[in-house]
């Protein structure tokens, strides 16, 4: 039996996925939503601040909103396929808008405020995997797919450079009024895709017995079925063990400048070092390389991603962690190939849900990972826990990426395009 090696195809470029009327309208929703998003983080945190002068409630405001991820992630991802997913979408940013806009009544207790963030936290990743798998309908399977949701990313790491400085401002002068801001941006999302996007049929038929708890069992059994295909588990995994380790710098930031005896602006710009990489990182991979190369660059770029916080057992000065922290944001990088890997893997049917599902284990193991850094950080030094983390992390990203070449499609060269194996 001979194989045939397929061409490898050209990369689009940016301009292409722009080119897309459709993803237009998505991307202006995004911006939109996540600008508002971040804002509301910054203006809840003050918020709460003022009622409680508690700094555990005050970043408790945080983390509220990354804790709901796995529980709407595996519980409702079965929402994604069951409905057309511009009702899906519209609905998530409908929602989301009213908990925030309940925030604002004056007199709301703080237990109400993090109940509400949590609430609106829920139909995040239902959000977020259906306009995924959306993407892939607007898009098609190929290059294009992978740099919109390389534009995805790279939104959202701009929003959080623009928006925490944006937020702060508004924030200062009055919190409440400034959930405001975040209500006009998702009930504005909320438009731009409704009348922009295209009303297309759910991915798998709405069974009316799946109603209630019905949807929830049928969410579990899609979570588990997805995670027993290996190919499926190997590759969720790897996109989920390196970012679990590389938030570790930046959730210790605030400490190792502490350490360095650093203000409030060394620290602001020691934050902004992992965003910066990310953007310019991603930027340069969606521009520069093709798929193959992409595809290429996947499994060292996913291994290496932990490398620099190793440099922390030197104890750098902020001449040196500045870079490093940089050099930690370049790994976002191999998420590019891996995507595409990644759609290729899934049953059509299933995309909404994994993609959900994808989301809610991102999220939440970036939120393990920023508790367990802290833990660390409690018993070592701030730069030899983010070093040993460092150390952990290129291990198990090392391993993972063993399960993903594991589990590589059989019957094609290992030099094709990359688009569907390693």
């Amino acid at each position: 039996m001979t194989t045939t090696t397929a061409a490898a195809p050209k990369s689009v470029g940016y301009r292409a996925v722009f080119a897309v009327r459709e993803f237009r309208y998505v991307f202006a929703a995004h911006v939109l939503s996540i600008l508002g998003e971040v804002v509301a983080a910054i203006a809840l945190t003050v918020l709460v601040y003022e009622q409680t002068a508690s700094p555990l409630l005050s970043a408790l405001s945080f983390g509220v909103g990354l804790l709901p991820y796995v529980l709407g992630g595996v519980l409702l991802s079965e929402v994604a396929d069951r409905y057309p997913a511009r009702r899906v979408l519209v609905t998530c940013d409908l929602f989301a808008a009213v908990c925030i806009a309940a925030m604002v009544l004056p007199g709301m207790p703080v237990v109400a405020l993090l109940l509400l963030r949590f609430l609106a936290g829920v139909v995040s990743p239902v959000f977020a995997g259906t306009r995924a798998a959306t993407l892939s309908d607007i898009l098609g399977e190929g290059d294009r797919f992978v740099l919109g949701r390389s534009v995805i990313r790279l939104t959202a790491q701009s929003a959080q450079l623009v928006g925490f400085a944006l937020g702060g401002v508004l924030a200062a002068f009055s919190p409440r009024g400034t959930l405001l801001f975040t209500v006009a941006g998702l009930l504005g999302s909320a438009l731009v895709l409704r009348l922009g996007t295209r009303r297309r049929p759910a991915r798998s038929a709405a069974d009316g017995s799946r109603a209630g708890s019905g949807a929830v069992v049928a969410s579990l059994a899609a979570a588990r079925g997805l995670l027993a295909d290996r190919r499926i588990r190997a590759l969720m995994v790897f996109l989920w063990v390196p970012p679990t380790f590389v938030v570790a710098p930046e959730a210790l930031a605030a400490a190792y400048a502490d350490e360095l005896g650093l203000s409030a602006v060394g620290l602001g710009l020691m934050l902004c070092g992992m965003p910066v990489g990310a953007l310019v990182s991603e930027a340069l991979a969606g521009s520069l390389l093709g798929p193959r190369g992409r595809a290429r660059i996947v499994l060292p770029v996913g291994v290496l991603a932990t490398v620099p916080a190793i440099g922390y057992a030197a104890h750098p000065s902020f001449a040196w962690a500045l870079p490093l922290l940089v050099l930690t944001g370049f790994g976002i990088s191999y998420s590019l190939g891996l995507d595409q890997w990644f759609i290729a893997a899934v049953p059509t049917e299933l995309r909404g849900r994994a993609m959900t599902l994808q989301t809610a284990g991102l999220m939440t193991f970036q939120g393990l990972g920023m508790a367990g850094a802290g833990a660390v950080a409690e018993w070592l030094p701030v730069h030899v826990a983010i070093a040993a983390i460092g150390i952990t992390g290129t291990v198990c990203s090392a391993l993972a990426a063993v399960a993903v070449v594991r589990t590589r499609p059989k019957g094609r060269p290992k030099g094709e395009t990359g688009l569907t194996t390693i």
